[in-house]
């Protein structure tokens, strides 16, 4: 049993490392990208565009009421968010994941489309934005953070 660079105990540590990265390197692309999700985009949207006149937007029966007062202008920066979230989320994996770039990519992207998919069960929406954010903000963006994040 040799112990050298190319030894057992070399290669042993390397690919132990390497999955310990990987692990945390998702854990604080979800982080990060939860942070520019929530702070980075939705509170400049919501001053830009304000509910109709009469609206409560903080309770789900509220949004149920308002849903047919909204116009598509009012889904713009829902969509931003959830679509720069998982970019965000997307870029640092790739960025900081020592191996298996993509794959890990795919995972953090697929948490987000679980959380958009359970989302679409609570929170009322047009079926087109259910539809538009589903197939465009989540795997799309997951891609795209790929490919930004190891260099076209």
């Amino acid at each position: 049993m040799r112990f050298g660079r190319s030894g057992v105990y070399f290669n042993t540590v390397k690919i132990l490392n390497n999955e310990y990265c990987n692990k945390h390197c998702s854990s604080i692309g979800r982080n990060y990208s939860g942070l520019a999700d929530e702070h980075g985009v939705n509170i400049p949207g919501a001053n830009d565009y304000t509910a109709p006149e009469g609206a409560d937007m903080t309770t789900t029966e509220g949004l149920k009421a308002a849903m047919p007062l909204l116009q598509p202008v009012h889904f713009i920066f829902p969509f931003l968010a959830h679509s720069a979230g998982t970019l965000a989320g997307a870029f640092l994996v790739a960025k900081s994941a020592a191996t298996h770039h993509k794959i890990l990519v795919m995972v953090v992207a697929l948490f987000f489309l679980m959380g958009g998919i359970m989302a679409t069960t609570m929170i009322p929406a047009p079926m087109w934005y259910i539809l538009l954010d589903l197939s465009l903000a989540y795997l799309p963006m997951g891609w795209l953070g790929w490919k930004l994040g190891r260099g076209f």
